[in-house]
């Protein structure tokens, strides 16, 4: 992954010393640019420094004029030991810093912003899991029925219906058209600050529309599975014996069928929440939430190459641990599954 996100945005976009520098550069400017973030050299060259960049243990030259110089407001580092001109530490991975914001380190415009998109991306997929998994239910208990047909063509409707399509339809309906029912805003985040720009408030109902937007289509799918998940179960050997047992239906579907239909569900569930991480670009930039997903949009207007590079690489690194989890989960689900 790091491998594919340094020849993408490295190769591919142009000079990023140009891009930093704007329309009114000279060859200079260019050159000293060029040489104090390492583009002056060989793409392997370059390669490395990126390794060096985001490894914990890195080595860095001892001549300030390197790129590699250990500079204290550029790693957070503590020396191991120094050979000759290299020395040895251990660091937090340095995500570089920002062309478009006066040298911001990315890991703070990352850590400004990923919290917001968390918070939004758990509020979606929880509404979509508890919805999705009471409708799922109620559309396989009630299986053939106009109300299993109803939520089936809900469903449907909410995987095929874009995001950005159905983020502009909410953001007009609920936050303009009804706004004096429902109070909603069409855009705002969920920090805000007061009317003198003194005191920042947080705004919870700014949360709502994206929150559900952003749930739709995980919601859909969730239904799905969980209603096709739990007629296969039921169809079980396991469930006819419990009824024949005498076991009254809600206690077959608590104890015995809710629990084995899980398992399909969690993978979604886990799919969509690393999911969401970046899939909410167009949510958050269309209802102003100022997010990972937003300021990755700004990094791509302004060219911020750095920007999006860590937050690609943070949001990967996300999707391969929440995958971790879920394994991990399985075993507490089914005990037929064993952790080698």
């Amino acid at each position: 992954m790091v491998t594919v996100i340094f020849l993408l945005f490295t190769v591919l976009p142009g000079d990023p010393a140009k891009m930093m520098l704007g329309q009114n550069q000279t060859a200079e400017q260019v050159e000293a640019v060029k040489k104090k973030y390492g583009f002056d050299k060989p793409l392997s060259t370059q390669y490395f420094y990126y390794l060096n960049d985001l490894s914990p243990l890195s080595f860095h030259s001892t001549n300030p004029e390197d790129y590699t110089f250990l500079e204290a407001n550029k790693y957070s580092a503590a020396k191991l030991f120094t050979i000759g001109n290299t020395s040895t530490v251990i660091k937090l991975p340095y995500l570089r810093a920002s062309f478009a914001k006066q040298g911001k380190k990315v890991s703070e415009v990352i850590g400004d912003t990923l919290p917001n998109t968390f918070v939004l991306a758990v509020s979606a997929i929880v509404i979509a899991m508890i919805l999705g998994l009471i409708f799922g239910v109620i559309s396989a208990l009630k299986k053939d029925t106009w109300i299993d047909r109803a939520i089936q063509v809900f469903s449907t409707f909410g995987m095929s219906i874009p995001s950005f399509f159905s983020a502009i339809l909410f953001a007009w309906l609920f936050g303009f058209v009804l706004h004096k029912y429902t109070n909603l805003e069409m855009t705002g985040s969920l920090y805000e600050l007061d009317d003198f720009g003194e005191t920042v408030n947080i705004k919870w109902k700014n949360l709502i529309l994206p929150a559900i937007v952003l749930g739709i289509r995980p919601l859909a799918v969730i239904i799905q599975l969980m209603r096709n998940s739990l007629l296969e179960v039921m169809s079980q050997d396991y469930i006819r014996t419990a009824r024949a047992k005498g076991l009254s239906e809600f206690q077959i579907i608590k104890n015995h069928s809710i629990k084995n239909a899980l398992n399909p569900v969690v993978t979604a569930i886990s799919g969509w929440f690393a999911s969401m991480l970046a899939g909410a670009v167009f949510v958050e930039y269309i209802f102003g939430w100022n997010g990972l997903g937003k300021e990755i949009v700004n990094a791509l207007n302004t060219l911020d190459l750095p920007v999006i590079m860590g937050a690609v690489l943070v949001i990967a690194v996300l999707f391969i641990v929440i995958n971790i989890l879920v394994d991990v989960i399985y075993v507490m689900l089914d005990p037929r599954v064993k952790l080698s």
